[in-house]
């Protein structure tokens, strides 16, 4: 029954058949085959359930502050504080790369959204200052990834509603590994332009005042990060209805900034409303299908098949990494997430690891999915905003940063407390 499932999922997927439509045809398929009881009839208890959960409501809400942050135009003075602050490291603007996408993910949520945007304000100093095509473009690829684990983010309240698991626990437990990760990626730049200085380009010198006097420019992402998150730990507001507070605080910046028109409103809503109809039923979808396999057994039989072969805990953790690994080089993360979270969370977590631990390690794996071929998606991204070139300058720039996001994955092995510090001394 595992291989028949994980073949026909396959296949479909091979047949360029939609995500949310190839899991519901493979729950259906396994209702057909497996189950004793018509389990489709639920099909509609289960959509309908699943809709109305007051936590998946902010995912278009995180999604519709991504988009009006984006049109508000605070990229652009992001890019300038970091550019004076950081500019003048061995790597120079390649360090504001990093930084700026560290500083858009902690109030967008989304890694595409924060590589675009940081991307198409990048690319011109990039060329304009000489630097290398390769890493330059690689650090805004990898830099993009850090949406996905610097809270606020959508992809974790996405694993938590899938796991049961305390959102707010998961976005405490990605502050030290984001920004450890922020510091490893420009600690990847430094090594190699040591190695190879004429990949570094300009260094961008800054005088003090003018250091100090861009640190105005940090105040708006700054302010949006603390209503939505330091919301949530005060007990004031749900991840929902902080969600909604940021929206407004957006709202009021894009005002301020003089962005917001009917125009800019009707982009943000068309654009919001496109991401989030694919997100939701991708969701929905993944539900029943998970709802299908905890009824056939398969969950189980999953645990138990592994359970007999004898592996550790360290084992199967190595082995559900390499499945990873193997499973993003074709995937899209959000379709590889709601596919493989029901399965491989339970089987880790009767190998007695941390829920919420397995939660910022998946995170770190999508982020690799998102920066290696053929399907990364942010290589893509990367690729689009810069208009010329070719893609393999997008590739070869991004790998040493899949061997940075490797080397925090190993490093969360050995060393669980970078994840589970903050949660454990919060809850």
């Amino acid at each position: 029954m595992l291989i028949n499932t994980a073949v026909l999922l396959v296949v479909l997927l091979a047949l360029a058949v939609p995500v949310a439509a190839s899991m519901g045809v493979l729950g259906l398929v396994l209702d057909q085959f497996y189950s004793f009881f018509p389990l489709h009839r639920a099909i509609g208890e289960v959509f309908w359930s699943t809709s109305t959960d007051f936590l998946l409501v902010s995912i278009p809400m995180f999604i519709l502050l991504g988009e009006l942050m984006l049109r508000a135009g605070m990229a652009e003075r992001l890019y300038d504080a970091m550019e004076k602050w950081l500019g003048w490291l061995p790597g120079g603007l390649m360090h504001a790369n990093i930084g700026a996408c560290a500083a858009f993910a902690a109030t967008s949520g989304s890694s595409v959204a924060t590589a675009a945007t940081i991307g198409t304000v990048a690319i011109p100093q990039g060329e304009r200052h000489s630097y290398s095509q390769p890493l330059f473009l690689g650090t805004l690829a990898a830099g993009g990834t850090l949406g996905i684990l610097i809270p606020p983010s959508i992809n974790m309240i996405i694993y938590g509603t899938l796991t049961d698991t305390s959102v707010p626990q998961l976005y405490l437990a990605g502050f030290i590994p984001g920004l450890a990760l922020a510091v490893i990626f420009s600690l990847t730049v430094v090594i190699a332009c040591m190695f190879k200085p004429q990949w570094g380009g300009t260094r961008q010198k800054a005088s003090w005042s003018a250091r100090l006097s861009s640190l105005v420019n940090l105040i708006p992402p700054l302010l949006i990060f603390l209503i939505v998150v330091g919301s949530i730990y005060a007990g004031i507001a749900t991840p929902t209805e902080a969600a909604a507070v940021g929206v407004m605080s957006a709202l009021a910046l894009a005002a301020f900034y003089k962005r917001l028109s009917w125009t800019m409103l009707r982009d943000t809503a068309e654009g919001t409303m496109r991401t989030a109809s694919m997100v939701i039923i991708i969701v929905l979808a993944a539900y029943f299908l998970n709802f299908v396999l905890v009824s056939i057994g398969l969950t189980d039989l999953l645990t138990s098949t592994i359970l007999d072969l004898g592996w550790t805990p360290m084992q199967t953790f190595a082995a559900v990494v390499v499945f990873y690994l193997i499973l993003g080089c074709f995937l899209e993360t959000l379709s590889m997430m709601v596919t493989t979270i029901p399965i491989t969370t339970p089987l880790m977590m009767s190998m007695g690891f941390d829920p919420v631990w397995y939660g910022i390690v998946v995170m770190l794996l999508l982020e690799m999915a998102l920066i290696t071929p053929p399907v990364g998606l942010n290589l893509y991204v990367v690729q689009g905003v810069r208009r010329g070139g070719s893609l393999s300058d997008v590739i070869i720039g991004a790998i040493p940063f899949v061997i940075a996001l490797m080397a925090m994955v190993i490093l969360l092995a050995f060393e669980p407390g970078i994840a589970t510090w903050l949660p454990k001394k919060f809850y």
